[in-house]
């Protein structure tokens, strides 16, 4: 909801009338030096926008006038004075070595600074930072030389000032890289926002208090829930409890810039922390879970540290949503599937710009630097089709990855980080011993990403105190540095001293917050003072309409024919003077004929006519893949280019002033990042169908994890319910062992307790049905669809109008011309492309006995409707199964004993044949002619074994 005037008004009130010369000579100190007001005044001066996108630091006005005054006292001298061309004293060429230096720090000060808390990190002196390297000696540090951007408050300054400045912003607590970024105006963002304090902004005693009762709860639950399960993992945060701090900042900084979501995606390490001291899970939950409880009414269930949860919590901007995803073990992940979480609730706000929904990402070091869907989600994160606006991403830097951490095993590069450069994202390496430290990044990082939209990293430097779970020992593989471990104090106590030492706090208080935590934790109380407890429940979404049902396949998924004319007419309007490329015009002409009835609709017009009927009922639309504007068969043209100007037109998208929302965009050449990105849409917005298009269903497996670790087990493990569709072409056509095969045996064996459906449909209606069924029910559940390549375009492979104005997706599917069912003594069962190559077998040889059966949805099973189909057949001798996988893959040794059951239900001497190729390592041959040879025989073997 908009501000009022009234509210805008009220929260500027301060900066009018009498209170205006007070402010300005507040900004001007700011300027000079921001340590010099206090610490409210410099946090709302750092938020203050940008005016035109110009990055640059407000000049104090005190100089300007100054300036101005002497070029009025001095016009005349100034008018008369003049240097000659060429000549450059000593003091200049010094000058430029002065400004050589700072650019070295801004650049490599970051390898100098001071970040690892253990002291193990044996890093070589860096050259560029030394003086001497510029030709400047130990006399020149008492010289004044210009500062030129330097952001220290003045123009001219001792070069030993400068160099003491420098060390302490670029190689103290904090390393930034930020120099790799193109953008000249980022560069000065950061400049402008260190420099003037040195990377040490001295906060307050109340900022500093906060940081200490929240690292206190961090160090409280680890020891508490080590004492009272000992040696149980949990994959604690020991070492890293600067993340809790950190973490309470980035959301109560979101809130104030006005989100109202936040979708936090992590793995395993720190993960009860975060769920119990940032999302305020109940301590007494957590419990149950250690002592092995079973919390969930149905599904498997699973571990602790992979559940997710959400809760709102209060901000200063106002009340905000948090959602933790649900994940697996396999690191990096959840990434993709929480960014994708978050552009389905942007997209459901409207919020095209990222402002109101805000993606926090922990990663793991090893991980972070491993994990090849890292660099997909990085290319992702600019991209139209899944930018969200930037990504916080955390890297929880233990320095070492379950048992290795020598950096020329673990990774090539300098840092876990660098990973992020690809996308010029800034990189803010912080040592987790000086939390104030990581509350500077933390703040910087939050507001670079209001500012600038774009990805920033924290890597958060710190130590894994314990092994990689409470059960290992670490010190067999790491001997050296978990020597230091043991002797180091930890962050709580370390910084608890330097607060007791300033006259922050006492002994007392510091023991007062641990007693008051722990007690919390023995009552079973929540610990997070600002969640609340009764949330606005507009700010999520209501999934209460999709629990609950029961499967089936039955489902009203027909449309008038006015209704399928108004729209055809209105799919294959053509913008006046938009010029279509020629074999693109004739396949608009035919769609025009097909809503004509004046030809047979094909593959495409079914499938297009699926969404333009969804959208025309209120359904959101979302398709994704490679290629799928044209299709990578070029059957769907959903998106048409002006050949003139290279303008595009989407007809789906201008359906009327009142529909939904239609997104279509071909994707980057990555298949587990989009695909996971796509899942986390689809578990986030029920109401929207979503699909994705493999290129080929063979390249599917490229995200494999995503299909085993969320598609098929999410909803038993979490009671994540999913409604992604993935459409997967498939069928064998001679183009060899990687352009064959969408690995249908493999989804088949992933099925189980109605998880999926397994769909493979062989008409335009059928795939009109399929995709509507999928949205008009109430239950949500992913659909593979196995679709054809030159099925596309095939004569027999077509519909009538009429078989979208009635009837619906039919499980089993008999011909289209019935058999005399007294005639049939085989049947032959199929799914897919070889029923046409059935079909005109049977034709040519004219075989009235044999009826042909098409089962199009393989999972859950239809016994019921293949028992009413073989019913019909009361000669029946012989039934065959025919499919053009080899043995071992497709559907045989997955289905073969559904359909050996209806066999024994109708007649137990039946017995199933197998007709197919041969068990093979390979799903198809490479060979043409060995392809024709190999589909001859098991056509022919069908209809005579």
């Amino acid at each position: 909801m908009q501000e009022s005037i009234m509210e805008q008004l009220w929260q500027t009130s301060h900066l009018q009338g009498g209170n205006l010369a007070y402010v300005e000579q507040l900004f001007e100190t700011y300027l000079t030096d921001p340590n010099a007001v206090s610490e409210e005044w410099r946090s709302y001066f750092d938020k203050l926008p940008s005016v035109d996108g110009y990055q640059g630091r407000d000049v104090i006005h005190s100089t300007i006038r100054e300036q101005f005054e002497h070029i009025s006292q001095n016009q005349r001298f100034l008018a008369q004075s003049g240097v000659p061309v060429g000549a450059t004293s000593d003091a200049d060429k010094k000058q430029t070595r002065v400004l050589q230096l700072i650019n070295a720090y801004r650049f490599r000060g970051h390898q100098e600074a001071k970040l690892d808390p253990l002291g193990v990190w044996q890093r070589p002196k860096v050259e560029d930072l030394d003086p001497s390297f510029h030709g400047l000696s130990e006399s020149d540090r008492d010289l004044e030389f210009q500062t030129g951007s330097l952001s220290f408050g003045s123009e001219v300054m001792k070069l030993g000032d400068i160099v003491d400045g420098l060390q302490q912003t670029y190689c103290g607590s904090i390393g930034a890289e930020y120099m790799h970024v193109v953008d000249t105006r980022i560069k000065r963002w950061f400049q402008q926002r260190m420099e003037p304090v040195r990377s040490d902004p001295g906060y307050g005693s109340e900022t500093r208090k906060h940081i200490l009762e929240r690292l206190i709860a961090a160090e409280g639950l680890e020891k508490y829930l080590g004492s009272r399960y000992p040696g149980v993992k949990r994959f604690g945060l020991e070492g890293g409890e600067s993340l809790i701090p950190c973490m309470d900042e980035l959301i109560q900084r979101a809130g104030h810039y006005g989100a109202k979501e936040i979708v936090l995606g992590m793995a395993h390490r720190g993960r009860l922390n975060i769920l119990v001291n940032t999302l305020g899970k109940n301590p007494k939950e957590l419990f149950d879970e250690f002592e092995g409880k079973k919390l969930a009414d149905s599904g498997s269930g699973d571990v602790k540290y992979h559940q997710g949860f959400s809760s709102n919590v209060m901000t200063e901007g106002g009340e905000v949503h948090l959602a933790m995803a649900f994940n697996p073990s396999h690191l990096e992940i959840v990434s993709p599937v929480a960014e994708g979480s978050v552009r389905a609730r942007q997209t459901r706000r409207a919020d095209t710009v990222g402002n109101q929904v805000v993606p926090i990402i922990m990663h793991g070091d090893a991980a972070f630097a491993g994990q090849g869907v890292v660099m997909e989600t990085f290319q992702m994160s600019q991209t139209r089709g899944f930018g969200v606006g930037g990504t916080i991403h955390i890297v929880i830097n233990n320095q070492v990855g379950f048992t290795t951490s020598k950096q020329d095993d673990a990774r090539s590069t300098e840092y876990c980080t660098d990973i992020a450069k690809m996308v010029q994202a800034p990189i803010l390496h912080v040592n987790a011993d000086d939390p104030d430290a990581v509350i500077f990044v933390t703040q910087m990082a939050m507001d670079y990403r209001n500012e600038f939209k774009r990805d920033v990293v924290i890597d958060l430097v710190c130590y894994r105190r314990r092994g990689h779970n409470e059960a290992d020992e670490p010190a067999a593989t790491q001997p050296m540095m978990y020597e230091k471990i043991r002797k180091l104090k930890t962050t709580r106590n370390i910084y608890a001293e330097t607060l007791i030492a300033a006259g922050v706090v006492t002994e007392d208080d510091v023991k007062h917050m641990e007693d008051e935590y722990r007690d919390a934790l023995d009552n079973g109380e929540h610990v997070v003072k600002s969640l609340v407890k009764e949330p606005n429940k507009d700010l999520y979404v209501d999934w209460a309409p999709y629990l609950g049902h029961e499967w089936t396949a039955k489902c009203k998924s027909s449309v008038p024919l006015k209704t399928v004319q108004k729209l055809g007419k209105q799919l294959t309007h053509v913008p006046e003077g938009f010029s279509i490329q020629r074999q693109v015009s004739k396949i608009v002409t035919d769609r025009e004929k097909m809503t004509a009835g004046a030809l047979p609709i094909n593959w495409g017009y079914g499938e297009i006519m699926a969404y333009a009927t969804l959208l025309n009922e209120g359904h959101p639309i979302r398709i994704t893949g490679q290629d799928v504007g044209r299709g990578t068969f070029s059957h769907r043209h959903a998106v048409l280019h002006n050949q003139k100007d290279g303008a595009r037109h989407i007809a789906l998208a201008q359906i009327s002033d009142t529909q939904p929302k239609f997104e279509i965009y071909d994707s980057l050449l990555s298949e587990e990042a989009v695909m996971a990105f796509e899942y986390g849409y689809a578990t986030t917005t029920p109401d929207t169908l979503v699909v994705w298009e493999a290129q080929f269903g063979d390249f599917a497996n490229g995200a494999q994890v995503v299909i085993d670790q969320f598609l098929t087990s999410g909803e038993l493990k979490w009671g994540r319910l999913c409604g992604l569709t993935l459409l997967l072409p498939h069928g064998y056509e001679g183009q060899g062992p990687e352009h064959s095969s969408a690995r249908l045996e493999r989804f088949l064996q992933l099925s189980a307790q109605h998880n999926i459906q397994v769909c493979v449909p062989t008409t335009p209606s059928q795939v009109f049905h399929m995709l509507r069924r999928q949205v008009k029910r109430p239950l949500r559940k992913p659909l593979i669809a196995i679709t054809p390549k030159s099925l596309l375009r095939h004569k027999e492979a077509t519909s009538n109008l009429d078989d979208l104005t009635s009837g619906t997706f039919k499980t089993v599917l008999p011909e289209k011309e019935t058999p005399d069912t007294k005639k049939v003594t085989r049947v032959v069962l199929c799914s897919g492309k070889v029923f046409y190559d059935l079909l005109e077998k049977k034709k040519t040889d004219e075989r009235d006995d044999v009826a042909l059966v098409r089962i199009e949805q393989l999972y859950p099973f239809p016994n019921e409707s293949l028992d009413e189909t073989l019913a019909q057949y009361p000669k029946l001798k012989h039934v065959v199964w025919c499919q053009e996988e080899p043995m071992n893959q497709g559907a045989w040794y997955c289905s073969q004993h559904h359909m050996r059951n209806a066999l024994q239900r109708l007649n137990p001497k039946l017995n199933l044949q197998y007709s197919g190729r041969e068990a093979s390592a390979a799903p198809a041959a490479g060979h043409m002619s060995v392809h024709i040879e190999e589909q001859k025989k098991l056509v022919n073997d069908a209809f005579e074994i």
